[in-house]
């Protein structure tokens, strides 16, 4: 990880805290990080393709506005910058729809930094792995749907086991040289269509 960017709220690099306490961009950078900023969202849009990682130095509640915009251009770690000043809130605003891959905060000493950078790298793309099996297993489940109710239809229409029915979907599949839940769609689609009609 070399590359950081660093969102600021608009006016907090001017503001009397900003000066009194290190921020982000001086701490990291004495760590030997890169450190690009931005404010808003036309200037974080062009920085996002060099970026190893994302730091927040926001408010709880706008977190997951940016990190939305942010892995929309890049799937990168997303950390929250965690200060008096972006800590206001109290702990109810921290809803489930807050997700970040680690807090970072101004008392972190360099080694602590480079290793929350690297957790939240792994914890990033395990949740990346998750969600794309979780994608494969609902998808598989809907397909699972599709032929369970075309099995229904077949065993219902011809008068013959749910297995028996099984068969006869692969069977036509194979004939087609289709998948099987595609035939299935067509004759559940098909079913419901003359339902429809009478």
């Amino acid at each position: 990880m070399h590359s950081l960017l660093v969102i600021l709220p608009p006016g907090t690099e001017n503001s009397a805290e900003a000066r009194s306490s290190p921020g982000p961009v001086l701490l990291l950078s004495a760590c030997g990080y890169v450190v690009e900023t931005a404010a808003t969202a036309e200037e974080a849009a062009p920085l996002t393709g060099n970026a190893d990682a994302f730091i927040l130095e926001l408010p709880v509640t706008e977190i997951s506005t940016w990190r939305e915009l942010l892995v929309q251009h890049k799937v990168a770690p997303v950390l929250w910058w965690c200060t008096p000043h972006t800590a206001t809130l109290s702990v109810s605003a921290c809803g489930d729809d807050i997700m970040v891959d680690g807090i970072m905060s101004p008392a972190m000493q360099p080694p602590e930094i480079h290793w929350m950078l690297h957790f939240s790298a792994r914890q990033c793309f395990e949740r990346r792995q998750w969600l794309k099996e979780r994608e494969q297993l609902l998808s598989r489940i809907e397909e699972r749907k599709w032929i369970d109710m075309a099995k229904g239809i077949l065993s219902k229409a011809k008068n013959i086991s749910e297995s028996e029915a099984y068969d006869l979907l692969r069977k036509q599949a194979m004939n087609e040289r289709k998948r099987m839940v595609d035939v299935a769609t067509s004759i559940v689609k098909v079913y419901q269509l003359l339902q429809n009609q009478t």
